[in-house]
């Protein structure tokens, strides 16, 4: 955790690379009412600029709409009376699954008293055959409802590389959603853009509002914005800035 000091690095990057670049696109765009690749004829020594920027687009696209195919997942397996990610119990968990319910009545438990001598009783056990410690320390390790419901369920994550499995249809029906959708935003032309750009553009801010206020209404919210705005120079050194 580095506090609120990316925001220094992140806001630098903004203002000179960032922003300038995102002017020259669309101020090269307006000008030569070319695309991207052919707009740089106006000077053919840049032109591998054009192709370079066209070439990230498509590899952006391709990892974007993964992303867009786990949120619809997500958007369809919202469409029930209780998430399937909030509860244990499922298909999917594991005898070490951990909701928030159980996790809640473990600690008032522990905190209220601990069996000092089941304790010892314990180790004890442990100690005199150590071939079971690598067993008890994987049955001890606790893993939260909605973890197992994204490893399990919706990735379907196998054991190796050795392990490919077979296709995952429900993700892949959705990936494929996700480019019909993007298909339908632009099959049309720029017109057709422009039009869906009017809801794209708008609804984020209006869910991100609405969330923002959620959250500042919370316990301790305050604490959190503290943390996250408030810098910590000395780890501007820190690569790992993040």
């Amino acid at each position: 955790m580095v506090e609120g000091v990316f925001l220094i690095p992140y806001l630098i990057c903004l203002v000179v690379a960032g922003a300038p670049i995102l002017i020259l696109e669309v101020c090269l765009g307006q000008l030569a009412s070319q695309g991207g690749i052919t707009a740089w004829l106006i000077c053919p020594l840049f032109q591998g600029i054009g192709w370079a920027s066209v070439i990230i687009v498509q590899f952006l696209n391709i990892y974007y709409i993964v992303i867009l195919g786990w949120a619809l997942f997500y958007m369809f397996a919202s469409f029930t009376s209780e998430l399937p990610w909030s509860r244990c119990g499922n298909e999917w968990n594991t005898p070490n699954c951990v909701d928030y319910t159980t996790s809640a009545v473990n600690s008032a438990v522990n905190s209220s008293s601990v069996n000092t001598s089941m304790v010892n009783t314990t180790i004890s056990t442990i100690m005199a055959n150590m071939s079971t410690v690598p067993t008890a320390i994987a049955s001890a390790v606790k893993v939260s409802a909605s973890e197992e419901y994204w490893e399990r369920r919706v990735l379907k994550i196998s054991n190796g590389l050795d392990e490919p499995g077979t296709v995952n249809w429900d993700l892949a029906l959705c990936l494929l959603l996700g480019w019909i959708i993007c298909y339908l935003c632009v099959f049309k032309g720029v017109k057709s853009t422009g039009k869906v750009v009017y809801f794209t553009a708008t609804f984020p801010y209006i869910l991100l509002t609405i969330l923002l206020i959620r959250a500042v209404t919370l316990p301790g919210a305050g604490e959190g914005i503290k943390f996250y705005l408030t810098p910590n120079v000395s780890r501007l050194s820190d690569g790992q800035v993040s």
